[in-house]
């Protein structure tokens, strides 16, 4: 297993886990506390397209903050800033100064960590076991997303949401460990055609923004409220598909790598398109909500390796992968932002939460155009 020699890239994949973690017992309640709290779903929805434009208008600021400072100090702190998210959302009691205060911190912790992340795992990856990298990633999240979903739904019933965030804040805080023996990268003061170099990854992830935001935000409020608004339930679901993801990852990416790029993109594009589907069609019936659910679980080690391996690539051949990212993450906060509002305008209008999920097809087919297209021409290149 030679991908596993990186020792860098370890680290990251460590860190990565420990933050699944609290995600998995914490964010995944994002949607659910605003709307216990007396947020409507449109609002909800409008919530977080405004903390993907606070990240958009605020992204210019961090590139001198990284060049005078390199990528590790806005690594630690985008992560330790990840960790007051959680106090915050405890106190939300409606549209009021902490659900404010709440949108303004995620943002800006977000646009430092995952612009340093993605950053630091382009630079540091290697190029020839980047699809094992990537899934051997998102194995090791997918089984801590057994466990964290029922620890979150155990604390929020049981010690309630104060004391149950304060406890996730905590391990998220301590994702920044295996972070400390990481080398400094720096960020060059000039780097002519940067963002010519993003065009291409700039679209996928654009297309994945829009993706991300039908498949993932709009399906969780979705599911909850047809759950009966159950937390409980609603954790449970979340455990059985993290049981489901699992079980899969590490063979996309041996394909990846070894030279199987469009027979990856082919089966995880076509499972998205089934997915989608499926989770529409089962809205109205809680059981099959939740199966779809689980079935949705498998998608993840599916796209991000061939997603994964092409944009790090792309950012690590580039003139400058700190710049790259700057460009493709203003295109993921352009499609998350353009899918809430639609999402939120159309459910304000009285159209069923099924119409919002299915728009997160066209971007199935418009992201396997591009990767099809990519993979394509690494074969004929070599």
């Amino acid at each position: 297993m030679a991908f596993l020699r990186n020792d860098a890239i370890n680290r990251v994949n460590l860190h990565s886990g420990v933050q699944a973690l609290a995600q998995g017992a914490g964010s995944i309640f994002f949607f659910v506390l605003m709307l216990k709290a007396g947020v409507s779903v449109p609002h909800a929805l409008l919530a977080q397209a405004a903390i993907v434009t606070g990240r958009f208008v605020l992204r210019p600021l961090m590139l001198p903050l990284a060049k005078r400072f390199g990528l590790k100090p806005l690594l630690i702190g985008g992560a330790l800033m990840m960790a007051l998210r959680f106090p915050l959302l405890a106190e939300v009691r409606g549209i009021d100064a902490a659900l404010i205060a709440l949108l303004a911190v995620t943002a800006v912790a977000e646009l430092s960590y995952w612009l340093a992340y993605n950053t630091y795992f382009a630079m540091l990856g290697d190029d020839e076991h980047r699809g094992h990298q990537v899934a051997a990633r998102e194995a090791f999240i997918a089984v801590l997303s057994i466990a964290s979903p029922l620890l979150g739904t155990w604390a929020l019933l049981t010690l309630g949401p104060r004391w149950a965030f304060a406890g996730i804040a905590v391990i998220q805080a301590l994702a920044v460990l295996p972070l400390l023996a990481l080398p400094n990268m720096a960020v060059i003061p000039h780097a002519p055609g940067a963002l010519r170099a993003s065009r291409l990854a700039f679209a996928l992830i654009a297309i994945d923004g829009w993706f991300d935001a039908c498949y993932f935000f709009v399906w969780e409020i979705a599911l909850f409220l047809s759950l009966g608004e159950s937390i409980a339930a609603y954790g449970g679901a979340m455990a059985l598909a993290g049981l489901v993801g699992a079980c899969f990852g590490l063979w996309v990416g041996r394909h990846v790598d070894g030279g199987g790029g469009r027979r990856a993109v082919l089966i995880a594009y076509s499972v998205a398109a089934a997915l989608v589907i499926a989770r529409a069609g089962s809205l109205p019936t809680p059981w099959l909500a939740v199966a779809a659910h689980a079935l949705g679980a498998v998608l993840m080690p599916l796209l991000l390796p061939p997603l994964g391996a092409a944009a790090y690539t792309l950012a690590k051949a580039s003139p400058c992968p700190f710049r790259f990212h700057m460009a493709t993450e203003g295109g993921w906060d352009i499609g998350c932002a353009g899918a809430c509002v639609t999402a939120a305008a159309l459910i304000s209008l009285g159209t069923p939460m099924s119409v919002p999920i299915l728009l997160a097809l066209p971007a199935v087919a418009a992201g396997f155009a591009l990767l099809w297209r990519y993979f394509g021409g690494l074969r004929v290149a070599s």
